[in-house]
Order: C-alpha cells, then sequence, then structure tokens
C-alpha cells in the first residue's frame, strides 16, 4: 500500500474538521515515504487548487443537524473512473458518506481493486432524516458492508451508529499538529494584560451556542470589569448574536471573523480561557484539542464528543448542558485562579500530546494493513 486517495464529500472552500484532518493526515503519510492525493468536491464555478488536491463533482450547501453541510454529485460519472485509472490508488481513504456522490465511488469496477476505508466523522443523533426515516441507517450499513473494507470512528460513542456493520471498526481519534499548535513564549520583560480574554472558535450556528455563552458573559460583566471576549468564525447566527450584544450593552465582545492556520493560533496562544458551547452534534471537538495543544485552559458543556476529551481532571470543567448559570460558574472558577488556568493549560498540553498526527497516522496506516489481511485472507 503506497498510494492514497483522500476523498472528502465536505467542500474546502471554507474551513472545516474533516479538511483540517486529511490535511494533517495527508502531511503526515507523506513523511512516511506514502505518496497521496485528496479528492474534493467543486462548491464555487472558479474553484481551484494546486499541488495534490483533485476537483470531482459538486457540493450543493444544505442545512443538516442544526449546522451547515453537504450535499454532493458527480454529474459526469466517467470522470471518477478517468481518476481512478490514471491515479491507481492502493487505498480509498473516504471521509464521511455523502450520497450519492460516495456511492457512485464507491460503486465505480475501478474501486473494488482497492482497499475501500470510511472515517465518519458525523454525530447522526440530531439529525431529523433519521429520526423520520431510521430505516436509512440499515441501508447505510448494508452499503458498508457490501463495498467499504473498514470503518474509522473518531470517537467511541459514533460506534453505535455501526452496530450492523461487520467488518472491521475501530476508534481512531482527530489528530493535532503539536509544531503549529503550541504554547506561546512569554516574553518575561512585557507586562502581563490584566484582562482575561475569553476566546470562542467555531461555525456561528445552533449546535455551537455561542448565545449562551454571551448570556453567560453578561453574567459574568456584571462581576469582572476587565473581561473581553473574542468570537472567531461567521455563520448564520451571526447577526442574532450581535444584536443580542447589542442590546445587552455587552462591552468588550469582538467579533473577527474567519480565521485560519498560524492566524488563529495566535488567538489560541493570547487567550486565557477557551469555551466551546456547543450544545449538540459534536463528534470530536477538534477546538478543545487546539486549545489544549496551546496550554489553555477549557471549559464546554458536557456532551457526546467533548467528555472523551476532556476525562479526569478536564471533567471539573464541563458545564451541564445548556445551564447558562453553570457555564458562567465553571468560567469563574479560572477567572478568579491565575495557577489554576496555567495547572490546566499544563493538563491540556500533556492530553494534547497523545493525539499526534504522528501517533494518530501510524494506527490509520496499521488499521490499513489489518484490513488487507482481513479482505485477502
Amino acid at each position: 500500500m503506497r498510494k492514497i486517495g483522500f476523498f472528502s464529500f465536505h467542500t474546502f472552500s471554507q474551513p472545516g474538521g474533516v479538511k483540517n484532518h486529511i490535511f494533517g493526515l495527508n502531511q503526515e503519510f507523506k513523511k512516511m515515504g506514502l505518496e497521496t492525493k485528496i479528492v474534493v468536491p467543486r462548491r464555487h464555478f472558479f474553484e481551484r487548487y494546486s499541488g495534490d488536491i483533485i476537483l470531482l463533482g459538486t457540493s450543493f450547501n444544505i442545512s443538516f443537524g442544526g449546522g451547515d453541510s453537504d450535499f454532493d454529485i458527480v454529474f459526469t460519472p466517467f470522470s471518477i473512473e478517468k481518476i481512478l485509472m490514471r491515479e491507481k490508488f492502493d487505498v480509498l481513504h473516504f471521509h464521511n458518506f455523502i450520497f450519492p456522490a460516495a456511492f457512485q465511488i464507491v460503486n465505480s469496477p475501478l474501486a473494488q481493486k482497492s482497499l475501500k476505508i470510511l472515517t465518519f466523522h458525523s454525530n447522526l443523533e440530531r439529525s431529523r432524516t433519521l429520526e423520520r426515516y431510521p430505516f436509512f441507517l440499515d441501508l447505510f450499513n448494508k452499503i458498508l458492508n457490501w463495498r467499504i473494507d473498514g470503518v474509522i470512528c473518531v470517537s467511541n460513542f459514533l460506534l453505535k451508529f455501526f452496530t450492523d456493520y461487520k467488518k472491521p471498526k475501530i476508534v481512531i481519534p482527530n489528530g493535532i499538529d503539536l509544531n503549529l499548535y503550541r504554547p506561546k513564549k512569554e516574553n518575561k520583560k512585557i507586562k502581563k494584560d490584566k484582562k482575561i480574554n475569553i476566546l470562542f472558535v467555531g461555525r456561528i450556528e445552533e449546535r455551537k451556542g455561542l448565545i449562551y455563552l454571551l448570556k453567560a458573559f453578561k453574567i459574568l460583566s456584571q462581576k469582572f470589569n476587565l473581561l473581553e471576549l473574542r468570537v472567531i468564525g461567521d455563520g448564520p447566527l451571526k447577526k442574532e448574536c450581535q444584536d443580542f450584544t447589542t442590546k445587552e450593552g455587552l462591552k468588550n465582545v469582538y467579533f473577527e471573523g474567519k480565521k485560519e492556520g498560524k492566524e488563529i493560533v495566535s488567538y489560541y496562544q493570547n487567550c486565557d480561557i477557551f469555551v466551546a458551547p456547543s450544545i449538540f452534534g459534536e463528534s470530536f471537538g477538534i477546538v478543545l484539542l487546539e486549545a489544549m495543544a496551546c496550554q489553555k485552559p477549557v471549559v464546554a458543556f458536557n456532551i457526546d464528543g467533548y467528555n472523551e476529551i476532556l476525562k479526569n481532571e478536564g471533567s471539573l470543567f464541563l458545564a451541564k448542558n445548556k445551564d447558562i448559570d453553570d457555564l458562567a460558574q465553571k468560567i469563574e472558577i479560572l477567572i478568579k485562579d491565575e495557577k489554576l488556568r496555567e495547572k490546566m493549560g499544563r493538563w491540556g498540553r500533556k492530553e494534547a500530546e497523545k493525539y499526534s498526527w504522528e501517533k494518530i497516522a501510524q494506527k490509520v496506516f496499521d488499521f490499513y494493513s489489518f484490513c488487507q489481511k482481513e479482505k485477502f485472507n
């Protein structure tokens, strides 16, 4: 297995956890001497990429499970055969499985020559489609049993969606670039700002729960003068959140817009407390890991996906879901205690080191090898 094709069914035209996961895995596999290509759908007509990225099919934006997602289709099926014939992938590694494009690819005759692996990133618990038509999950598992040789889930609780999948399955979490996401080197000659900087990073949509953080911030602002909240991200509920900020007269709340790469790392490095107020739909919570890698204390609601990362000491800062007062209380503990912030930051960095891309990539490659033996023995 020397050539790997990563297939995303989510657009790369905007930030996203699947996008970051594929880039991290791709980079580490290259270090291991493997040849890789990334195949993604086009969202915009003039969308272009260089290097290892191949465009295949079209992505349409849809609302799914309280957030934005993709509906993908390949209008010219011959382009699938053309890419598979040219690239001759040993492994087709799919990231999520979005119809009909994913089915079009796995059903291609040329795809049958390759090992087919699925990494599942999505939490389907709040899917209205599955609530109305639960037989879709049975159909999904039948298709996977028919065409997919192994399934990777990024969290333990996602395995429940694959109880009827009979082939190899494993939990391998997301990874983190510890060289990019790392603590800021403090300049002791510069006097530290006394302000407490609280940070939110994420798409401003229902499931990310920013409005709950804004309400908690209102409570905290009545107790502490030197607080500021920076909001990184964009989304359909941005105006609603901005209007709430204005209506309630909240000061020192800054909507910074979308950020990526080194720019977003600097926000993590310069905050005092990171808060992730998502209320559902998180399969893992990569933003928690990014903040922890930058040695910052993390507060979050206690939901599936987050409580697999914030374990042991970290669980002390999991607030009851949607409980604004509890969220404010958890943040307040850290506001009052600088030494505790430093202690939880060190704990977070140590935990994050367990998720280095070097370790995660090796686990993924070992799973390829296992599935290969299962398929052909």
